[in-house]
């Protein structure tokens, strides 16, 4: 298990969960990173934060510090 803010770019995983019982976990679920959902990093900014996510066939943009908050399984 590792967290969203540790995959590089191409790498997909599954949402285990979201640590936190604040207004920013509620946010993240509800912009769509349950457990269970499967998810794509698709790019890194330049500077390499925030990151880009595919996730049920649209593009969420994160910051590194929330993607840290996202447990997820890495797919092989």
């Amino acid at each position: 298990m590792t967290t969203l803010d540790c995959l590089s770019p191409t790498q997909s995983a599954r949402v285990l969960g979201v640590r936190g019982a604040d207004g920013l976990t509620q946010r993240l679920l509800e912009m769509g990173l349950i457990e269970g959902t499967n998810v794509e990093v698709v790019r890194l900014a330049p500077l390499g934060d925030p990151m880009e996510l595919r996730l049920h066939g649209y593009h969420l943009s994160v910051r590194k510090s929330e993607a840290a908050r996202v447990e997820v399984e890495p797919c092989v």
